[in-house]
């Protein structure tokens, strides 16, 4: 018994848990991304004392941008409607809220990575990030409304 096909049809058989795994890290994560940022923006003058206090330029501005980012991208997402596109500014937030809210977290990436790992901005960055670099799946919007058309003769 050769061991290349049994593991070809495992791979296929396997490759059927992608679009589910991806519409539930879209779900859950374009969810909590979208209460996020609502929570930001409903309570607009606590979120622009705190990024004060980060020392952020232009604090209010910068609560509304990162409140309607994390609002909106994450519905977005959720839906798997421009998903990728959705993700790039999400990444974006979340590096800045590692460098700024997360610092000491962010520089320690390599020393004490279980902080890294632990930080409050890591697994909404990862969610952003394999929804980049995977797209949203067979199970979004992006697939329904811009399905390729099939090639042949």
């Amino acid at each position: 018994m050769q061991l290349r096909p049994l593991l070809a049809k495992f791979d296929g058989l396997a490759a059927y848990l992608q679009s589910p795994l991806l519409l539930v890290i879209r779900l859950y994560w374009g969810i909590a991304f979208a209460q996020t940022g609502w929570g930001k923006l409903m309570n607009l003058d606590r979120t622009t004392e705190f990024f004060t206090s980060l020392h952020l330029p232009m604090p209010r501005l910068n609560a509304i941008a990162a409140g309607s980012t994390e609002c909106f991208g994450g519905v977005l997402l959720a839906l798997g409607l421009f998903a990728r596109p959705a993700a790039v500014p999400l990444v974006f937030t979340m590096l800045v809220a590692y460098a700024t809210a997360d610092r000491e977290a962010l520089l320690g990436i390599f020393s004490a990575p279980d902080k890294f790992l632990g930080a409050d901005p890591f697994l909404f960055l990862f969610a952003a990030l394999i929804v980049l670099a995977f797209g949203p799946g067979k199970l979004s919007l992006d697939a329904l409304l811009f399905k390729k058309p099939a090639s042949g003769a």
